[in-house]
């Protein structure tokens, strides 16, 4: 039935030349089939990919509901922030269908009354450890004076608590469900953790607190890594809300400064900008597209893909040749390894990928990811495909291949991209009247580009001399609709005219459209002659015109 209506779509594309505002653009008949045909093979294998990942929370979890952290032991460690985002995955699943919903509910009834009434909540302030027993509830040492609450991983489980309260919003069961999880996040005590060593309420978020050693461990959860979302919940809780004054400590280190790598320029964080997973866990729920601040004014949505450009770039050109990374074989980010468990990163790389580090990049990279996810379904799939899709890591310099899962690399997998697909959960936790409050406390706010095309980072290239140009965009058509979508910005609205032309200057396409004042979105089928043709795409608002170069696949 999906494949018919995807093909009528085409066809009544002869009928449609232009739209505006968001509205699907569609090229002639003729091009249907071959692309088609090429969408369908994306959609399939993203949807095993997804489903294969959930399995890891729907069928090898606690009977509690809890995640394993990992899959080496029976009877190993819960975790926290992985159940977390296995909540938002079990939202991902009901919506596609793969489970039933009242099953869904279910699950959640029996993993919240657990959080509930069998952890240590109560002599944690609300809060909860990094890893649990999965079996009775009792906290598990992460490290030797980390006996207690982890706030960060409390967020996390939280993220996805909330995702779960906005999606299940019917009657009898579901109602139920949405009461547990307001108990548990209105239990969290967040100004309970800005009382640090100084004792000030304005002197940020410290990520740890037990009973036996109080915040001995001394770790403020400063930026940038994957501790935004912390920072938004802490500020957007009803019960035990930080003070504002408190939120300047995320960005007040030197970790929050202009960096780079590979020719590329990210707004904060690192050099390189550390480990994938720090893009990929705080939004699983933040939609970057819609935040920006003062010290990140292009945007967080800029920042993340200009750091996953800029991992992918260390790999292909940076790394040392026998790691053997690949256009198809990339990404680096904390995961097993050869020897241990590795924070892997360019300037701590061992050499490993972790399919999680490109395949939750899916909204950022969605071509690149593609790549990867492609090069796992192809000729490491053997290898590197088990029961919850790919396992969590290899390397082809040791020729050594995991046969293991991780929660927290496996279960974004889901949300990401889902987030990628339609949005879901985005639109869930940003939608939530709690979660905007603590944007509007936190000054986090929609960026305020100029005209053009500010949320497509143009990915460069070695110029031959040390340095690097600006390349092109690599452009994919979107699994479900079959549209290539390019966002852009047109701040007066009105009338514009987007032009398509291809390596010779010749016009392909021109769409005359109406925009809306502010962010807009072209979306539109095309086939174009060869994958690794630039083709350029041109936007006049009447004022100016602004250019863009595209290779579409």
């Amino acid at each position: 039935m999906k494949h018919c209506l995807a093909v009528l779509l085409f066809a009544l594309g002869a009928l449609l030349p232009v739209a505006g505002g968001g509205l699907p653009l569609f090229a002639q008949s003729a091009d249907a089939p071959a692309a088609e045909a090429s969408v369908a093979a994306d959609r399939a294998l993203l949807d095993a990919l997804q489903r294969d990942a959930f399995s890891y929370m729907w069928d090898h979890a606690y009977p509690s509901g809890l995640a394993f952290e990992n899959n080496r032991y029976a009877d190993g460690p819960a975790t926290t922030g992985g159940t977390g985002f296995g909540a938002a995955a079990v939202v991902v699943a009901t919506e596609r269908g793969w489970i039933a919903r009242e099953a869904a509910v279910d699950r959640l009834l029996t993993l919240t009354a657990f959080l509930r009434d069998k952890t240590e909540r109560s002599r944690l302030h609300g809060a909860f450890p990094h890893w649990l027993n999965g079996v009775t509830g009792a906290t598990m040492p992460f490290g030797p004076q980390d006996v207690g609450a982890d706030i960060v991983e409390t967020a996390f489980l939280m993220q996805g608590l909330i995702i779960a309260r906005n999606y299940f919003d019917g009657d009898g069961p579901e109602a139920e469900l949405r009461a547990r999880i307001n108990e548990l996040w209105h239990d969290v005590d967040w100004a309970w953790f800005t009382r640090g060593p100084s004792g000030s309420e304005n002197d940020g978020l410290y990520w740890h607190w037990s009973p036996e050693y109080g915040f001995a461990m001394n770790m403020k959860v400063t930026g940038f890594n994957e501790g935004m979302v912390a920072y938004v919940l802490a500020l957007a809780s009803p019960t035990h809300p930080i003070p504002s004054e408190a939120y300047a400590a995320w960005s007040s280190t030197d970790e929050y400064r202009p960096t780079g790598g590979n020719g590329y320029t990210l707004e904060a964080g690192i050099p390189y900008g550390g480990p994938l997973f720090i893009t990929h866990y705080s939004y699983i729920g933040l939609d970057p597209r819609r935040l920006a601040d003062d010290k990140v004014p292009h945007g967080y949505w800029v920042r993340n893909v200009t750091q996953t450009l800029m991992n992918r770039a260390y790999c292909l050109e940076t790394a040392p040749r026998e790691n053997r990374y690949a256009a198809d074989c990339w990404g680096l980010t904390s995961c097993d390894a050869k020897d241990c468990y590795r924070y892997s990163a360019p300037g701590n790389d061992s050499g490993t990928v972790a399919p999680t580090a490109a395949l939750s990049a899916m909204p950022y990279t969605p071509h690149y990811s593609m790549q990867v996810l492609e090069a796992l379904n192809g000729r490491f799939r053997q290898a590197m495909w088990g029961p919850c899709g790919p396992y969590d890591a290899f390397s082809l310099r040791d020729d050594w291949y995991a046969r293991t899962y991780q929660a927290i690399d496996q279960l974004p997998i889901v949300c990401m991209v889902e987030n990628y697909r339609s949005g879901l959960l985005w639109r869930l936790f940003m939608n939530d009247p709690d979660v905007k409050r603590g944007l509007d406390r936190a000054g986090l706010r929609p960026p305020r580009p100029a005209d053009g095309f500010p949320e497509m980072v143009v990915a460069l290239k070695p110029d031959g001399r040390g340095g690097h140009v600006p390349d092109a965009c690599d452009l994919r058509r979107h699994p479900d609709t079959g549209l290539y979508a390019v966002p852009y910005q047109a701040n007066k609205g009105g009338a514009v005219v987007l032009t398509l032309t291809d390596p010779a200057g010749a016009t392909r396409r021109t769409f005359h459209v109406r925009a809306a004042p502010g962010r807009n979105e072209l979306t539109f089928a095309f086939r174009p002659e060869s994958p690794d043709a630039v083709h350029t795409l041109t936007l006049d608002t009447g004022d100016a015109r602004h250019s863009l170069p595209l290779r579409l696949h």
